[in-house]
C-alpha cells in the first residue's frame, strides 16, 4: 500500500477552500469529488478555482 503524503500535499495542494479536512489527501479528495460528479479544485486554473464550481462543465469551458 502507498502511504499518503498529506504532510506534503498540503504544502502545494491549490485549494482555496480552507474548511476542507480533505486538503492535501489527494485520494480522499479525489473520491469526494468523484461522488459528486466534480472534478478537485487542482485542476482548474487559480481564477476558475477559486469560484468553487468543481462541476466537468465548468472544467470543460474553462479549458476550451
Amino acid at each position: 500500500m502507498v502511504e499518503c503524503r498529506q504532510h506534503h500535499n498540503v504544502n502545494i495542494c491549490t485549494c482555496t477552500y480552507e474548511p476542507c479536512k480533505r486538503k492535501g489527501n489527494c485520494c480522499l479528495c479525489i473520491n469526494y469529488h468523484k461522488t459528486r460528479s466534480e472534478l478537485p479544485g487542482c485542476l482548474f486554473p487559480r481564477e476558475a478555482e477559486k469560484t468553487y464550481d468543481r462541476s466537468i462543465a465548468n472544467f470543460v469551458a474553462v479549458h476550451s
